[in-house]
This record gives C-alpha cells, sequence and structure tokens, in this order.
C-alpha cells in the first residue's frame, strides 16, 4: 500500500499565494486616484463591454485585476449584498467598509478551504461629503484587506506604478491632474522601465476611466469615454495675455 505524499499546511499556503499573485500580475494595472472632487479609476482595457470598473450603489465603486470571471462574480455579489442592505435598512447604511469585510470573509475562505484560490485583488471605494471622508480599501487574494490613503495600484507592474504615484500624488489635485497622473503611472510599467524609456503614452481609447464625483446629487459614478478623456487630457492652452507675453 503507498503512502500518501505530506505537505505541510505552510507549504499549502505558500503554493496557494504564489499561485495567486502570478496570475494577478499576467493582468493590465488599475490604478486609484483621490481628487478634490471624488476619486478617479483608470486601467489600460481596450474592451468595451467587459468592464474592471463598475458601479457598486450610489457613493461606492468596485475595481478588479485578476480573473475576470471569478472578480465579476464577486462585483454581482457585491450588488446584491448592497440592494439588499440598502431595502433592508437605508441606503445611507450602505457603505465601502461593510462591503469589503464581506469580500474578505468571501476571499479568506476560499482561500483557506479551495484548492484553487481566486486569482483576484479589488479595490472597494467609497466617496464621502469631502476628501477627509473618501474611503478607498484595497483586498488581496486571501482576503486581507489594507486601508488606502490618497491612491493605490494594484496588478501587474503594480510596485513601479506606486512609486510614480508616491512622488507625484498631492491633496488636492484636479480631475485633469489626477487623470494625467493616473494615466503617466499606468505607462511607468516593468516593459517602460526595461526598455530605459519614459512611460508609454497610451491612447484614450485604449483607456477605461470613471470617477465617483462627490459633486453630483445621485447616482455619483460616471464613466469617462474616449472623447471626453481626450479634452481632460488634452495640454492647457494659453490665455491670449500670456501667449503675447
Amino acid at each position: 500500500m503507498s503512502m500518501p505524499f505530506y505537505v505541510s499546511p505552510e507549504q499549502v499556503m505558500k503554493d496557494k499565494a504564489d499561485y495567486a499573485r502570478k496570475g494577478i500580475a499576467r493582468g493590465r494595472a488599475v490604478v486609484v486616484v483621490a481628487y478634490a472632487g471624488g476619486i478617479v479609476f483608470a486601467s489600460e482595457n481596450s474592451s468595451r463591454a467587459l468592464h474592471k470598473i463598475s458601479e457598486i450603489y450610489d457613493r461606492v465603486a468596485f475595481a478588479a485585476v485578476g480573473k475576470y470571471n471569478e472578480f465579476e462574480n464577486l462585483r454581482v455579489a457585491g450588488v446584491r449584498y448592497a440592494d439588499l442592505r440598502g431595502y433592508s435598512y437605508d441606503r445611507s447604511d450602505v457603505t465601502a467598509r461593510g462591503l469589503a469585510n464581506a469580500y474578505a470573509q468571501t476571499l479568506g475562505t476560499i482561500f483557506t478551504t479551495e484548492s484553487k484560490p481566486y486569482e483576484v485583488e479589488l479595490v472597494v471605494a467609497e466617496v464621502g461629503a469631502d476628501p477627509a471622508a473618501d474611503q478607498i480599501y484595497r483586498l488581496t487574494y486571501d482576503g486581507s484587506v489594507a486601508d488606502e490613503h490618497g491612491f493605490v495600484a494594484m496588478g501587474g507592474s503594480a510596485e513601479q506604478i506606486t512609486a510614480k504615484l508616491a512622488e507625484r500624488w498631492s491633496a488636492g489635485l484636479t480631475l485633469e491632474e489626477a487623470l494625467a497622473l493616473a494615466v503617466e503611472a499606468l505607462g511607468s510599467d516593468a516593459a517602460a522601465e526595461a526598455a530605459g524609456r519614459g512611460p508609454r503614452s497610451i491612447d484614450p481609447e485604449q483607456l477605461e476611466v470613471a470617477v465617483l464625483d462627490r459633486t453630483r446629487s445621485r447616482r455619483l459614478f460616471r464613466r469617462l469615454p474616449a472623447p471626453v478623456l481626450v479634452s481632460l487630457l488634452a495640454p492647457a492652452t494659453p490665455a491670449a495675455g500670456d501667449a503675447a507675453d
């Protein structure tokens, strides 16, 4: 009779973590940046149907990297959670913190009990009445939660992108400034760094961008199509007086 191989629990968890990280690193990055009027989400995504950034509820949005079918299941579950809680109690009871806790429990259970973990990283963000009330939570494949401030990057080349954001981000950015920083950071990936050149130029048609805009009265989530991105990313035109000088 053959004896089964013994694998220590520590090795099993390490193998699962390595497997999930490799799957996530193959995906295009997502950048989330806070600005004076809300929170902007940006990703390099040419698909117009398979979204990586989505609305969850009135003031809450969701972004993900990794396997589409897995994070789409989580997105749908989050919408159902939010709708049920808002209907049963009050719309103000639907918060990014509560949703992040629900996702953390789901991801943690899958990581510890299933043979294959989810190959996903998530960001759940909520825009508040002012920048100090904004909430950004990052969740990893094992259910770990981090409370981020100002910006976050996840997915492929996240380290290089985070370094660019840390170097350039400051509180009180305008939407144009935050969007330009997000797109520049997305271009600061490992391929550009290895080639020894500056950030890649990303065409607006290749971008998926959305914002949580605190200046709106309801449904604060809105997508920014390519024509809008072109105008927002265009360099400022000097005034007539400045040109004369």
